[in-house]
């Protein structure tokens, strides 16, 4: 089953769910807005994904907490406010990937 971390808003997270559904794979939604990533699932995830790649140094959540100025720990940072993640992270069994990467997905599910 595939897992995709997201927010409902997010254009890319609803891209993904569609790629998934349109194949016919289950896909397991976990909405960022409302839960938030586990410590064990951030884990899970930088793996396969450098920690600092999970970050959107792009969001307002990033500039609102002045985080391009100030010395911090991401993966606390990124425990402590869901709003900070690039989305989608999709995970697959033991595989992960942050935001749109439809070729990546391809070649896990061998199509």
């Amino acid at each position: 089953m595939i897992q995709i971390f997201g927010t409902k808003k997010c254009k890319d997270t609803a891209k993904a769910v569609r790629y998934f559904k349109e194949r016919n794979i289950q896909v397991h939604l976990v909405d960022l807005a409302e839960k938030g990533m586990s410590k064990g699932e951030l884990k899970n995830v930088s793996r396969n994904i450098p920690v600092e790649e999970l970050i959107d140094t792009g969001s307002k959540a990033y500039e609102k907490r002045n985080l391009k100025y100030i010395k911090h720990d991401v993966e606390e940072e990124l425990l402590s406010d869901a709003a900070l993640f690039r989305t989608p992270v999709v995970r697959y069994g033991s595989k992960a990937s942050v935001g749109y990467t439809p070729d990546l997905w391809k070649e896990w599910l061998g199509k």
